[in-house]
């Protein structure tokens, strides 16, 4: 299915569940098309999230943390009392609270917002899956039909050794709340408003290290995120600096071993999805010099 069949398709499965929960989807907005299809319904005053096929478990899963970290203290954005999860051919819609006029948060921000995160106890009455840092990594790699046979053998050939080394360490143990997502994008600030957290789909039991990984490459492999932003971060956190690790390296290996192959799995169908692709194992294998430059999908 291409691009535009998909969301022409996601557009209709919205449609028919907005329907059902007796929602007016004219002048519907498409918002973001990732993981999840997130629509903004302006005459309804709501934000609809198109799950895909099979997550409905874990699309209700995330209205539950989202009440547990309101309750927690740490702000999130919210489902809408009184519209629940509606399923379509099997793909979960769910309605969230719109958020006014906001920004990304700040490093600092987010910092001292994931430092409060890590340290909650975990929920009692929310199932929270184990952090599987490994997750559709080696199924993506293998149906990038849109890379070649090499790619891929060195794709799966990577994690193969990343998992090996990262098996020797106690990083991959279970210890944490963590968000399994954590950048400033996931984080928003409305305008004289204090940060909220969004996109609970890999909120999970995890080592703690997992959300510190994206800033810190942000600054060590991108420049992204320059001294002071970084130096920042650490200190809203704690104080811990997760590049001095003995296995720091591998895990950010790891973390954008799995960048590449989501958007490997697109070039079979986007043009520019291959040029990246391209361009990121170019990168990843050392013949592109840090800082790099990858555009995201």
């Amino acid at each position: 299915m291409t691009a535009t069949n998909t969301t022409s398709y996601e557009l209709g499965v919205l449609r028919r569940a907005a329907s059902h929960a007796g929602l007016d989807v004219a002048d519907t907005n498409l918002l973001r098309n990732g993981s999840n299809a997130i629509y903004l319904l302006p005459h309804a005053g709501v934000v609809a999230r198109v799950g895909g096929a099979g997550t409905a478990e874990n699309a209700a899963r995330q209205l539950q943390i989202a009440s547990w970290l309101s309750d927690s203290g740490i702000e999130a954005t919210r489902p809408i009392d009184g519209l629940d999860l509606v399923t379509v051919d099997g793909r979960p819609v769910t309605w969230w609270t719109p958020i006014a006029t906001h920004r990304h948060a700040t490093p600092p921000e987010l910092g001292a917002v994931v430092r409060r995160l890590h340290d909650l106890p975990a929920p009692t009455a929310i199932d929270l899956p184990n952090l599987d840092m490994m997750g559709h990594v080696a199924e993506r790699i293998v149906s990038a039909s849109g890379i070649s046979t090499a790619d891929r053998s060195w794709l799966q050939d990577r994690l193969a050794s990343l998992s090996t080394e990262l098996a020797t360490t106690d990083v991959l143990e279970a210890r944490n709340v963590v968000h399994g997502d954590a950048w400033q994008g996931n984080l928003v600030v409305p305008d004289g408003g204090s940060p909220i957290l969004l996109d609970f789909d890999h909120v999970s039991i995890g080592h703690p290290a997992w959300d510190l990984i994206p800033l810190a490459v942000d600054h060590e492999d991108f420049a992204r995120l320059n001294s002071d932003d970084y130096a920042a971060f650490v200190t809203a956190y704690g104080g811990y600096d997760v590049r001095e690790a003995p296995w720091f390296r591998a895990l950010a290996d790891l973390q954008e071993l799995r960048w590449t192959a989501y958007v490997a799995v697109k070039a079979a169908h986007n043009a520019g999805a291959a040029a990246e692709v391209s361009h990121r194992l170019a990168c990843l294998r050392g013949e592109v010099p840090r800082p790099w430059r990858w555009t995201a999908f």
